[in-house]
């Protein structure tokens, strides 16, 4: 009779139960991963450096994955080659799509982004400048004004108008009378030509004093407020609501194009971002519409005094890393992201290349 030892049988099941793991982690060691690179900076540099690159290369060393990589002109380029099988993995902002899930698969997003405008903040005209004196907002403030004044001449008036001739029985006169002795006790210009006589009088004009005292100092920060405001340069276009009439810059190919027609303006294809950030310096387009992060290394990097980045946001996406259909890596990557997600490795990486702002 054959007799089989127990401890040779628990090791071959045990090792047939252990045999996939041990084989991925087999062909994890023996094989390359091609990798497609492709984007604008910050996420990929030319220097090979960025949030993309950076984290792929954090993700990849956790997972013991040897790679190589080849450059592509644009995501969309380096999309199509993992389709074709020239790559098996693509690195860099790849929007996580209904359209690009259909095609490849798509990791977890490591990075939340969002549209935003880029402008340029042009000198004001005299017009421009004169505009907001004559705003519903201020007509407003001078109506309230106006009728705080005849208020407190009316009550001047009522309580002088018997026993100090300043102030004559006449409403019209009288209160008109009440209104200038308020003007100059807020001004503290102090003419003396109308003043009250009464102690109810006087119990008004000192109760109007102090309160003025308040209502000036806020009417004229007001004031000097506008003036500042109105003398600063503004942006062309800080907002989508005001692109009707202008023209703003796109990349090729890009799905803003139809966010910008939907909103009334004229969408201008480039076929780079400095192409657009030339284009809109040259005064060929207005604006220009592109991913959030990237404007803010943008304006980090060049600090043109002269341009803006809106601070609406639009249509947020995510970024993640797309691998074949088939692929087994995708739930691998998954699990080390979140991981890197959890410790804030992922965070550091943004705020060393965007700032604070990037993880807003």
């Amino acid at each position: 009779m054959l007799h089989i030892r127990p401890l040779p049988l628990i090791a071959l099941l045990m090792l047939g139960l252990l045999w996939p793991q041990a084989a991925q982690g087999i062909a994890h060691a023996t094989n390359t991963l091609r990798v497609g690179v492709a984007g604008s900076s910050p996420f990929i540099n030319p220097d090979g450096s960025g949030i993309s690159m950076d984290l792929w290369n954090e993700a990849t060393e956790v997972l013991g994955w040897r790679c190589t990589t080849r450059t592509y002109p644009t995501v969309a380029a380096a999309l199509e080659a993992l389709q074709a099988g020239e790559v098996d993995a693509v690195a860099g902002p790849v929007a996580i799509t209904a359209d690009h899930a259909a095609r490849v698969s798509l990791t977890q997003p490591y990075f939340r982004s969002s549209l935003s405008i880029l402008s340029r903040k042009d000198e004001l005209d005299v017009q421009a400048r004169i505009r907001p004196f004559f705003s519903k907002r201020l007509a407003y403030a001078v109506g309230v004004f106006l009728c705080i004044l005849a208020s407190v001449g009316a009550l001047l008036w009522l309580a002088e108008r018997k026993r100090n001739e300043q102030f004559p029985p006449r409403p019209a006169r009288g209160i008109a009378n009440g209104m200038w002795c308020a003007i100059v006790t807020m001004t503290t210009t102090g003419y003396g030509d109308v003043a009250p006589k009464t102690f109810l009088g006087r119990v008004i004009a000192g109760a109007w004093m102090v309160i003025s005292l308040l209502f000036a100092t806020s009417m004229v920060a007001g004031i000097a407020s506008t003036l500042t405001l109105t003398g600063m340069d503004r942006s062309v276009v800080a907002t989508a609501d005001q692109f009707p009439g202008k023209r703003v810059a796109v990349l090729e190919g890009a799905a803003h194009a139809k966010f910008v027609t939907e909103h009334g303006g004229t969408p201008v294809a480039m076929p780079a971002l400095d192409s657009c950030y030339a284009a809109l310096q040259a005064h060929r387009v207005d604006a220009v519409l592109f991913d959030r992060p990237q404007l803010l290394y943008f304006q980090q990097e060049t600090r043109h005094a002269d341009l803006a980045i809106s601070a609406e946001h639009y249509l947020p996406e995510g970024y993640g890393f797309a691998f074949r259909t088939d692929a087994a890596q995708t739930p691998l990557m998954d699990v080390v992201l979140l991981r890197m997600m959890e410790n804030g490795a992922v965070d550091k990486v943004v705020k060393d290349w965007l700032g604070p702002l990037g993880t807003k």
